[in-house]
């Protein structure tokens, strides 16, 4: 099923990645588990679902904050990365999506608004063989503000040199559609497959 756009003439489109491109989410969450396991933490999965946007370094910072540990954001972002990788093979992309991407590809510019590093952003895409149709990735580290905040779409869009009023975000997370509307930008909730 394809997914259904709002009436515009859209000059970009920009993509959240996990969850939006790829169906990574279930993914994302066993890595972050067994990568915070190793430090005695925890990340529970209505808390993850909650938390979709978010970058590495503020989840790592919650988590220590809630559970009185000094967990490094490096150590524990570069082990849930590396344990990601692992698990690529079994991705696969949102059908959804994937239609709009094919269709689009060539007419107008894509970006990829991720709070994921640009290791991870980069891997997932180049799974799916689909790095090659975005011209801009704005990954965790390129902007200062994570998802509500518009910082990292508005990155994408002068990026790409569209006013942010003619990009269409596609996004599965709360936090990306709220940070879509903050920039100006009409959005497209995509929903999360494996999730009831």
């Amino acid at each position: 099923m394809i997914l259904p756009l709002p009436d515009g003439d859209f000059q970009a489109y920009l993509f959240d990645c996990d969850g939006t491109i790829v169906d990574s989410m279930p993914q994302h969450h066993a890595t972050w588990r067994q990568a915070l396991a190793e430090w005695g933490c925890d990340l529970p999965e209505e808390l993850f679902y909650a938390w979709a946007g978010r970058t590495v370094a503020d989840i790592v910072a919650d988590l220590n904050e809630r559970h009185g540990l000094a967990m490094p954001v490096g150590a524990v972002a570069a082990r849930q990365v590396a344990l990601y990788q692992q698990l690529l093979p079994t991705a696969v992309g949102v059908p959804g999506v994937l239609r709009h991407i094919e269709d689009a590809h060539g007419r107008i510019p894509f970006a990829v608004v991720s709070g994921s590093t640009r290791e991870s952003v980069t891997a997932s895409l180049s799974a799916l063989d689909l790095l090659d149709r975005f011209d801009v990735l704005v990954c965790a580290g390129d902007y200062a503000r994570p998802k509500p905040d518009p910082e990292g779409f508005l990155l994408a869009a002068r990026l790409l040199g569209v006013p942010p009023q003619s990009c269409l975000v596609f996004e599965d997370a709360d936090l990306g559609i709220q940070a879509a509307t903050a920039a100006g930008m009409a959005s497209v909730r995509v929903p999360q497959p494996r999730r009831g």
